[in-house]
């Protein structure tokens, strides 16, 4: 049971706020936001799906476009903190292999990757020091890629997000166990993973941090995995209400105004379901209705243009630019607990101070031991 609030190890990189803010695409978090994290001694995300968006060079060459976007925000975010800031890459990605590749030469610090098992993920970093997180939804699958890595590769995760249902965007889960939501799910999974991680870690000697992710939303969620055994936390719904997250008003608005009954779970061409907050767009998607597109570049492995419902890529840069009937906003199960747009450091702050008294408080109770 700790009994005070320790620093995150990844590595040979002790980040001083075990908090990291979650990759949300399509540009939601990018620089500014992954770099005011950074900067607050937490650890800071790029998300590097769709970042070449709204350019020209987009329309004509999506993989070189997506490739100088994610090496500029990469050098924005390093410009602005010596924290710790890396990328999230979906594995469902058609150029992710080329975008691996960019994010380690760029210098980001770490490459966290899900929708997919990133079974290959070490050979695209061979020969640099960017560290290694999948994302998981299951012991079975941290367990897989743990064998997967040491046969081929002679190496092991640096660490493993384990993601539960009442996160936002897409989910590593069957659209059953979304509907409704289990609670308690996270709960279990990051324990089972725990207990992979440990054994992985008694066998190798190597540190293998857990970080919990999905409907953590204050301090006290945070106390509650960190008194399990978990090393850190995400947090991404809570961190577009703030002041550095470079979305539209009209996006962090809609944050705002979010009911409970305002979320839903939408079918995505990722080939993943995903929660998001009811638009125009989804109300006609959720009623079976096709909206055409055009397509230049498969952007997704799993996504078949010509049959797709809408183009999520497109709806997600939507949202981004405020056009909110036109939009897919994800969201996680909390968001109507988000009051107010804030400064990043005050979220951070809030929740250290939340968690260290919940720490405490759990520490002096008479079954602690």
């Amino acid at each position: 049971m700790p009994k005070t609030l320790g620093p995150l190890i990844i590595g040979d990189r002790e980040i001083p706020i075990p908090i990291v803010q979650g990759g949300m695409g399509v540009q939601v978090s990018t620089a500014a936001l992954a770099g005011a994290v950074a900067e607050c001694g937490a650890v800071g995300t790029i998300a590097g799906v769709g970042l070449g968006y709204g350019t020209e060079e987009n329309d004509t060459d999506y993989p070189s476009a997506s490739r100088r976007a994610l090496q500029e925000e990469i050098r924005k975010a390093k410009a602005m903190t010596k924290g710790f800031v890396g990328v999230n890459l979906l594995g469902a990605l058609s150029n992710f292999d080329d975008l691996a590749r960019t994010a380690a030469a760029s210098g980001a610090d770490f490459i966290a990757s899900g929708a997919g098992l990133p079974l290959c993920l070490p050979a695209l970093t061979e020969g640099f020091r960017t560290l290694l997180l999948p994302i998981v939804s299951s012991a079975r699958a941290a367990a897989i890629i743990i064998k997967a890595w040491k046969k081929r590769y002679g190496r092991i995760p640096d660490g493993f997000i384990v993601e539960g249902p009442l996160a936002g965007g897409h989910l590593g889960f069957k659209p059953e166990e979304l509907r409704p939501p289990r609670p308690g799910r996270l709960e279990a999974d990051v324990l089972e993973v725990l207990a992979v991680t440990r054994d992985c870690e008694r066998e190798t000697g190597a540190r293998v941090p857990v970080i919990a992710a999905g409907g953590i939303f204050d301090g006290k969620d945070a106390a509650r995995f960190f008194a399990m055994g978990a090393r850190g936390v995400q947090i991404a719904t809570r961190l577009v209400a703030t002041v550095e997250c470079s979305v539209a008003q009209a996006f962090k608005e809609l944050y705002l105004k979010a009911r409970p009954e305002d979320l839903v779970i939408i079918e995505s061409p990722v080939g993943m379901p995903g929660r998001a907050i009811r638009t125009r767009l989804v109300d006609r998607v959720l009623a079976g209705e096709r909206v055409p597109f055009k397509c230049g570049y498969q952007c997704l492995r799993t996504c078949s243009p010509a049959t797709a419902p809408y183009c999520i890529a497109q709806a997600m840069f939507n949202a981004v630019a405020g056009a909110l009937d036109n939009a897919v906003v994800f969201a996680g199960h909390n968001v109507s607990r988000v009051q107010e747009i804030v400064p990043v450091r005050q979220v951070l702050e809030c929740m250290v101070r939340e968690a260290r008294q919940a720490l405490h408080g759990l520490s002096e109770a008479p079954h602690a031991v």
